[in-house]
Order: C-alpha cells, then structure tokens, then sequence
C-alpha cells in the first residue's frame, strides 16, 4: 500500500499549523490512502479469470481466416506452458481454444468477458493485447479477418489505435488506420496493413511513444512518462510470469524508443 497522501498532507499540515496540523494533516492523508488502496483492490482482476476467455478468442483469431495452421497451435500450447498452467487450467485452455475455433463463432462475448476481468486496469490490458498479437501474427502479415477481431478486442479494452499501433510496432509492424482516421472505434474507415519496417536501430520511436514526429519535447515527454507507467511490469500482480516478462520487453522498447529521440533531439 502506497503513503503518498499521508506525506503530502502531513507536510502540508506542517507547514500550515505545525505539530497539530501535521496530525491532522496525517490522518486525513491516511483516510485518502486507505480509499484509493481499496478502489485499486477492487479494480484488481481475479487471478486466473482471463485463461477461459483468452484462449478462446486465440481459437476464434487462428480460425478467422478459414483454417488453424501449426504455426498458431504451437503459438497457444507455448503459452500454456510460458503461462506455468496447470493440468486442469491446460485442459480448460484447450477446450476454449476448440470451442472458439467452431465455425461461424462469434467473438463478442468472449471480448466482454475479457473487457469485464481487465475492467479499469490498463496495465492489465496491454498483457492480454500482446498474446492476440502474437496469435494474430503467427503466420506474418495477416489478414483483415485477424485484424477486425485485434481491433475490436482493442477497441473494447479503450485501447486507441495509436496505442495498438504502438504495440505492433514494437513486433517490427506497423498497421496503417487509413487517412484521417484518428477515433479507436473498430469499424469505421478503410485500413491497411503495412509490412514489417523495421530498422537495425529497432522500431520506429515515434510511433512506440505514439507521438507525432512534430510533437514538441514537452508532449514527447508527457508520452513517455505516460506509457512507461502503464507498461511497468512492478504494477501486473499476481499475473503470470509471461506476461510480466511481456510488460518487462515492451518497457525496455519504450526506454530504448524515448533514449532515441533524446539523442537526436538533444534534451535530457
């Protein structure tokens, strides 16, 4: 549990009224501490809540395109291993990756269950938007049937498309939301997909900080402090070990991306 309101207000009371403000100033600080540790209890996901519907939406994306190759079947038992998932949690993995292979399957309750387990925590949400990528992008550039369901699962998370495109570029890709668009609703202008470009240096930063590269240093800044907060691996829980080492990756991408544009901008 984090103190911060109890320092500030005890040294807001210091200054104010001494001894007893400091107390004062204390318990008030305290009380706000105590509120906002509960809120963020509330908000935290049940561990484990994610595997059912996860696994069922990596079936569904690998069965979009028409068929369910190796490649993506090697890509869901992987995980349940990187995931350290048990007997009984591998076999209910397997089930709902059969289940949302089933033809004609629809995805969208499957994503409400997904939306309602990460509920406010977006740094929960990244985590469960990385695995669909992988999926997504199994078989290299994939078709607009993957990217509809990567979309819309985006979408329902209140991640924007900047944000998505941020996440694919870190993967060396780039999803181009079409001209004008700059909304995160999953349906509305023309897309398209934009192969890898990738350079020895790594991903464009721009696009990782999700930044215009007319951006001025205060809003680069801004951005970086932004996305590092919600991507810091120490605020994940109790998620497994693969995905924390995914918010351990992506943070590094988002260091090595802001260190970049410092350098060639020159401002610390």
């Amino acid at each position: 549990m984090s103190y911060s309101y109890t320092l500030w207000f005890t040294f807001f009371g210091l200054l104010i009224g001494h001894g007893a403000g400091a107390i004062t100033g204390a318990i008030i600080g305290f009380i706000f501490d105590n509120l906002r540790h509960s809120q963020r209890k509330r908000a935290t996901p049940e561990a484990g809540g994610f595997v059912g519907p996860l696994f069922t939406l990596l079936g569904a994306v690998a069965k979009s395109d028409g068929r369910v190759s190796e490649a993506e079947i090697a890509i869901a038992e992987r995980l349940m291993s990187r995931m350290g998932l048990g007997a009984e949690q591998r076999k209910q993995a397997a089930t709902s990756f059969n289940v949302g292979k089933q033809p004609e399957f629809d995805v969208t309750h499957t994503i409400n269950e997904l939306r309602q387990w990460v509920g406010m925590r977006r740094d929960h949400a990244f985590p469960v938007l990385d695995v669909v990528i992988e999926t997504v992008l199994a078989e290299g550039n994939p078709p607009p049937e993957k990217m509809a369901i990567l979309r819309q699962l985006a979408f329902a998370l209140r991640i924007s498309d900047m944000e998505l495109m941020a996440l694919m570029a870190m993967k060396g890709y780039a999803w181009n939301a079409g001209p004008g668009r700059r909304g995160h609703g999953p349906g509305a202008g023309p897309g398209g997909y934009v192969p890898p470009q990738r350079s020895s240096q790594g991903p464009d930063p721009y696009t990782v900080l999700g930044v215009d590269r007319n951006a001025d240093d205060r809003a680069i800044k801004r951005a970086y402090r932004k996305l590092i907060s919600e991507h810091h691996p120490d605020r994940l829980g109790d998620l497994p070990d693969d995905m924390r080492k995914r918010a351990e990756s992506r943070a590094s991408e988002i260091n090595a991306a802001y260190d970049r544009i410092k350098e060639a901008r020159g401002f610390k």
